[in-house]
Formats: C-alpha cells, structure tokens, sequence
C-alpha cells in the first residue's frame, strides 16, 4: 500500500522480511567506497557492525531520535535500492518501525524521498529508491541518509544489522546505448 503525500515523496507500508538477501543480477552493491558514519552509537556497536556481513552484530543507537546512517559518496552515483537486515524477533522495542530515506548533495541540502512504514519485520526489507515514472529508475546522489523516525513498543534506541546499497550496473561498453550480453559478442563489440 502506498500513498502520495504532498511534498512528492513516497509512503510505503512494508510488512514480513526476507531471510536471504536477493538481489538482480543487473545491480551492485555501491556503498563499499563510500564514507560511512551514523548520529551516535553505543561502544562496540558502530558503522562496522552495518558493514561486516555478520547478521549477529548491529549498529545500536545511543541518543536521541530520529538515529541517522550517513553514506556519502566521492562523485555522483545511480542508487535504486537499499536492504536493510532487521529482526524484531530478537530486537523487539529497538526494531525501527518508520524510515525515511533522504538524498542529497550534502547534510546542508538533503530532500526526503520515501518514507517507510515497517511492520514486525524479520529478515531483508527492500526499499526501491525508483519513482512512479518509469524514466526514474534510480536516484543521482552523492549522499544517501537513513533515518529511523521510530521504534516498535516506542523504543528508544535502534538496531540495524546490516545495510546494502545498490546501484545500476554499468554497460560495460562506454558510449554505446545498446548492451552485448554474451563474451563472444564482447569480444567482437568494437572496431580494432
């Protein structure tokens, strides 16, 4: 279910979670390079804990809301979709239960784009950074910022296990608009 508010961006109402994390072969993960930081953290459960592939650890919150995950990017990049790994089984009051998902050139000028009701959520949740106009499939941004408006139960602080950013994959061609798909054709794609 979702619904337009009147600044443009989007509301969704996400329910369940996926235990593995599926993702199109035509996306890659983009926040590898990125600098990461987030708003506070309690010792030991920092930005590494987001990034370490290890569903065991998380980054806990230690202030006060909205808890903010900063990812700012070198040059200007395509993002479509954002994977968060949560799990209210285990977490319960420390389980977001809204987010917004803001993007921007820097903190000085971030614009809300979608926001994002989760229900008791267990595993992978998607969130497609895409518009309703299929031009806009993915957003240019050089800073993503994910806020965690809410808990479940009205927690205070948060957990998130972990986080993926995904991106377009590049042709790997440049300037030709059309993409070979077989290694043969690859091989054959340009004039020597």
């Amino acid at each position: 279910m979702a619904t337009e508010s009147s600044e443009g961006e989007e509301e969704t109402k996400l329910m369940g979670g996926n235990p593995q994390l599926v993702v199109d072969n035509d996306l890659r993960e983009m926040a590898k390079k990125a600098a990461w930081s987030v708003s506070s953290c309690k010792p030991g459960n920092g930005v590494s804990s987001l990034r370490d592939d290890n569903y065991e650890t998380y980054w806990q919150s230690d202030g006060a809301q909205p808890h903010l995950v900063n990812i700012q990017f070198q040059k200007k990049v395509k993002l479509q979709l954002v994977a968060l790994y949560v799990d209210f089984n285990l977490d319960e009051s420390y389980t977001p239960s809204k987010i917004s998902i803001r993007t921007g050139d820097g903190f000085h000028n971030l614009k809300e784009i979608k926001t994002v009701e989760l229900v008791k959520p267990t595993g992978w949740v998607y969130i497609s950074l895409s518009g309703n106009d299929p031009r806009e499939a993915f957003v240019k941004t050089f800073m993503l910022q994910i806020g965690i408006l809410s808990n479940h139960l009205n927690g205070r602080d948060t957990h998130v296990r972990q986080i993926k950013v995904y991106g377009p994959r590049p042709n790997p061609i440049p300037h030709q608009s059309f993409e070979f798909t077989s290694t043969e054709f690859i091989t054959y794609s340009t004039v020597r």
